[in-house]
């Protein structure tokens, strides 16, 4: 009868404190970054060298192919935190994408049309002609300023054409936030000779960050990105000087919570049999709840790489990676060679 006793009273705490946690209701926005592998349009430009891109190399069906891969790519985007946010996300990054129009075809896609996507895009000097953009749902998030920085990358004495850098600004619901989109220099060359490249891209984010700060002390910053490093590269630990734990994470410092999850062995893409964990979103101390569960403002809930089993390779030379759209020449049905990566932040309701 004791044990009867002692256990009933034991389910009626547990259930009047599951009872409370519920009676709090929160916000959740869903930040995300993809890089979307090579979206190129079925039309030669003459200003770059999209000739080369995996699109214009196909003999046939370009159309065909283009609009399956839009398709797909808009069936993830519309999956990317929909669990716990019962919507797209509120804001994404995407890389890889040839002009704005490729974007426009993206967003009026049947999986997202309804989610009245907004863009920010500036074409870049990348000689392939890739960018970096934002996409954000209108209801959630209104931008109030954005601009477009390059890191001015000189190698042996010329200029590397890489991507620009994208800060945009603005309100998620009534809070200021401020995202910096990336995609850094690739390891072309192997990844030594290369990393100095990287290390410029990186502290380029310094002095944007440092921009922002200028007018806004306590910032809420996100850094997502394709940074072609692992968390715990010279770029990241040396010149933005990240910090893997919260308890360590000071005033002025950037949290990156995917290098717990490179620890863990966890990866964004796979190439010549190594795997590798590129892709992450990095935050500000203010957006970090460092376990005091204070949500009166948006914090960091909890940060993801959105690996479903359909978005990876079963069989052939990429099993185990990420189900790429291109391979030699050719179209193979895939939807991107990189996982999407993604986290929640959550503010509760008054």
């Amino acid at each position: 009868m004791k044990k009867s006793l002692t256990l009933l009273v034991l389910l009626l705490t547990v259930a009047i404190s599951n009872g409370q946690k519920k009676g709090k209701q929160y916000n959740i926005r869903t930040i995300a970054f993809y890089n979307l592998e090579n979206l190129f349009d079925t039309i030669n430009d003459t200003t770059i060298n999209d000739e080369a891109s995996p699109m214009m190399e196909l003999k046939a069906n370009r159309s065909e192919v283009y609009w399956d891969k839009i398709d797909k790519l808009g069936s993830v985007i519309a999956q990317i935190g929909e669990d716990k946010a019962n919507t797209s996300p509120a804001i994404i990054g995407v890389a890889e994408v040839e002009n704005l129009s490729v974007l426009e075809d993206l967003v009026k896609n049947k999986h997202l049309k309804d989610k009245r996507y907004g863009i920010v895009h500036y074409d870049s000097p990348d000689k392939r002609g890739i960018d970096v953009a934002l996409l954000y749902q209108k209801r959630f998030f209104k931008p109030i300023h954005h601009e477009v920085f390059n890191p001015n990358i000189y190698r042996d004495g010329y200029k590397v054409y890489t991507r620009d850098q994208l800060l945009v600004s603005g309100y998620l619901d009534d809070e200021l936030i401020h995202v910096i989109v990336n995609h850094w220099p690739s390891r072309s060359g192997g990844e030594a000779k290369s990393r100095p490249l990287r290390e410029k891209a990186a502290y380029k984010n310094t002095q944007i960050i440092a921009k922002i700060r200028e007018k806004d002390e306590n910032a809420k910053i996100l850094i997502m990105g394709d940074f072609n490093d692992d968390p715990t590269n010279s770029s990241f630990k040396e010149v933005l000087k990240t910090k893997a734990e919260k308890k360590n994470v000071g005033a002025n410092d950037i949290y990156n919570p995917y290098e717990d999850l490179h620890r863990r062995g966890f990866n964004t893409l796979g190439y010549r049999d190594n795997i590798n964990l590129f892709d992450m979103i990095l935050i500000s101390s203010p957006l970090l709840d460092k376990g005091k569960k204070d949500f009166s403002t948006y914090r960091m809930f909890q940060a993801n790489i959105f690996n479903k089993r359909f978005l990876t390779s079963r069989k052939g030379q990429f099993k185990g990676y990420p189900f790429r759209s291109f391979s030699y020449g050719g179209y193979t049905g895939g939807y991107s060679d990189h996982y999407p990566v993604y986290m929640y932040l959550i503010k509760e309701k008054k």
